[in-house]
């Protein structure tokens, strides 16, 4: 039986957030926390593949505890168990905390034949996630997977379809593998009932850094962060420019010439 092990976050709703101009943080009170988009398509894709060949589902999550809310939408739409990642000990990791972190907790659990991301995350967009948790678990990847052909377990072997720059790539990967998906063939699943009172009984697994046998607490949350934002800003905008229509060529740029003259 596959063992599939999807990563997901919860992200703040970034239409709706805004800026302090004067301190530099983001206003974040009265803004949604929802479950990245991309991490969606990438719960689609690993469903698609426990249907068609078997398995099991296994989320994850790092967060604090409020992020349960993002793996019961998950556990609606399929998957099967769900793994939360909370303590104030990962607070303020970067990408590189973040998949340790992620990684320790994960193997508690044993190891995985296929782990699932999306391509990157809302709020972040760095898209180093799925590169360093393949390196972390030991797993070759296929990044920006559009479709998934063919999984052989005996084989221990993936083949899969990924976007490369002028056109689509065909590829064979060993198992284990960390696939980053695309949304084009794999859309968000919409639960439905049943899934929904399923979802709402589910255990979740709680998992703290006291949990995690060997886990070096030197390389979670800050201090296992180099990556560090020293202040935010919003971008200054340029001035408005304008659009010249005289309504005929000679016209607009005659208009044009008088205007660099004038500045």
């Amino acid at each position: 039986m596959l063992r599939i092990l999807v990563c997901v976050k919860q992200v703040p709703d970034v239409d709706q957030l805004r800026m302090d101009p004067e301190t530099g943080n983001l206003i974040r009170e009265g803004v949604p926390a929802i479950l990245n988009p991309l991490d969606a398509n990438a719960l689609s894709a690993a469903l698609s593949v426990k249907e068609e060949y078997g398995g099991e589902v296994t989320l994850i999550t790092m967060g604090p505890p409020a992020a349960e809310s993002a793996l019961r939408e998950c556990l609606a739409a399929g998957a099967d168990r769900a793994v939360l990642v909370t303590d104030r000990a990962f607070g303020n990791a970067d990408t590189l905390a973040t998949s340790y972190s992620i990684a320790m907790a994960a193997q508690l659990d044993g190891e995985y034949d296929l782990i699932f991301c999306g391509k990157e995350s809302l709020d972040g967009a760095t898209g180093q996630m799925g590169a360093q948790l393949a390196e972390r678990f030991g797993a070759a990847q296929v990044t920006g997977t559009l479709k998934i052909e063919q999984v052989d377990e005996a084989a221990r072997v993936i083949r899969a379809q990924r976007e490369v720059d002028g056109g689509v790539e065909t590829l064979e990967a060993e198992l284990p593998c960390l696939l980053t998906i695309e949304k084009k063939n794999y859309p968000a699943r919409i639960p439905n009932l049943k899934g929904k009172l399923r979802a709402k009984k589910a255990e979740i697994k709680t998992v703290s850094s006291a949990d995690i046998p060997g886990l070096d607490l030197g390389r979670i949350g800050d201090p296992g962060s180099p990556t560090k934002v020293p202040r935010m800003f919003p971008p200054e905008l340029p001035e408005r420019g304008e659009i010249i229509d005289e309504g005929s060529i000679e016209a607009s740029v005659a208009k044009l010439y008088s205007l660099i003259k004038g500045e």
